[in-house]
């Protein structure tokens, strides 16, 4: 997957720009509050994922501008595409998005077309970060590979939001708790199969990060990771989620109803479950050193990024946002090493910082982006 040109314009900061990057490394160098984070987000917002940073509609225009528009141009093993992205300050709400020419409702509709990683100084955390980011983490990518995984997320936050809505009505007395079952057995439902993919993604990232881990500490130490649910005692690659996995979940839902009532909220399920990491057999997220903490963060993003490669037959797009400058050479080296073959966006403050490298320079100032000769 290539990307053979962007047009970024009124996002932000950024104002007229447009390049043709490489097809292997692109560096983007400035100062900081230049406009560099502002193209990386812009183009994973073509992805139809969140900004990585957390923007709202309304601050996606700049200060000055009336509107903002984003055109990207790549390809992928199939044919040429292009994604156009256009927000208005008057009516934020009502994007005008187009894949190819055709309009699409939702930026969230874009979602598998366009496959990147996005990499951030906060990803160096993940390892010993909150279980909400890990588990979003596995979410995305394993979104990456199977599309409809996002519709069974969005399903069971939709149920787990009125279940936790009903558990407070009984709490005080304005709903029987015989109303609970009807959520359970459709959050039952559902928590099974999204268990069942999460499971199923680690024991396959773990493969990866294992080796790749390996690599960094020269085989002096072993990293797993595995899936830790809050319903089941061990899944090991099970996926009868609609068969006893189902009536497992339900009846953990049933039992801890009194539990919830009281607490006043669902304790259980898998907004509660985590991916854990463990070094020589000590988790990482108490007992690994920073270094440890990092190096874990690396196998893991580094992974998602081979494992698309791997099962779509596409490199993603790598976009390293201000990562390798909080790294170690060693750790840089190992970053740059494993993702050959694939197209890479790197920002930066001092290009030195990467080194020799077959691709293309761009500086970015005041949010105009120029392409550095020779």
């Amino acid at each position: 997957m290539i990307i053979t040109r962007v047009c970024a314009d009124g996002y932000k900061n950024l104002s007229g720009a447009d390049i043709c990057p490489h097809e292997k490394m692109n560096i983007l160098c400035g100062d900081n509050a230049q406009g560099k984070t502002n193209f990386i987000e812009a183009v994973w917002l073509m992805t139809g994922c969140r900004s990585f940073r957390g923007t709202r509609d309304r601050d996606f225009i700049g200060f000055d501008k009336d509107k903002a528009k984003i055109s990207l141009e790549y390809r992928d093993s199939f044919r040429p595409q292009k994604i156009e992205l256009e927000v208005k300050k008057s009516s934020v709400k009502d994007k005008n998005i187009t894949l190819n020419g055709v309009k699409v409702p939702l930026l969230s509709r874009l979602f598998g077309n366009l496959k990147c990683v996005v990499f951030t100084p906060e990803d160096l955390a993940l390892a010993k970060g909150s279980p909400d980011n890990r588990r979003s983490f596995i979410d995305l990518s394993a979104s990456q590979l199977k599309r409809s995984f996002v519709y069974a997320l969005n399903k069971y936050d939709g149920l787990l939001s009125q279940r936790n809505a009903l558990i407070k009505d009984i709490a005080f007395g304005r709903a029987d708790k015989s109303m609970l079952d009807v959520w359970d057995v459709q959050l039952a439902k559902t928590g099974a199969y999204i268990s069942v993919i999460r499971d199923t993604y680690c024991n396959n990232l773990n493969s990866y990060t294992e080796s790749l881990y390996n690599k960094i500490t020269d085989g002096n130490e072993t990293l797993k990771l595995y899936y830790q649910s809050t319903i089941y005692k061990r899944l090991e690659g099970r996926t009868d989620h609609e068969g006893e996995l189902f009536e497992i979940y339900l009846d953990k839902l049933r039992n801890g109803a009194d539990d919830d009532i009281r607490a006043g909220y669902t304790l259980c399920g898998i907004h509660r479950d985590d991916v854990c990491a463990a070094i020589n057999g000590l988790p990482v997220r108490e007992f690994g050193s920073q270094g440890q903490q990092r190096s874990t963060a690396l196998a893991m993003k580094i992974a998602q990024a081979k494992i698309i490669k791997d099962q779509t037959g596409d490199a993603p797009v790598m976009l390293l946002d201000d990562v390798l400058s909080e790294l170690d050479t060693g750790r840089q080296r190992f970053i740059l090493e494993n993702i050959e073959g694939m197209q890479v966006f790197i920002t930066c403050c001092d290009r030195r910082v990467i080194g020799s490298s077959d691709g293309k320079i761009f500086s970015v100032k005041g949010g105009r982006i120029t392409e550095l000769k020779g």
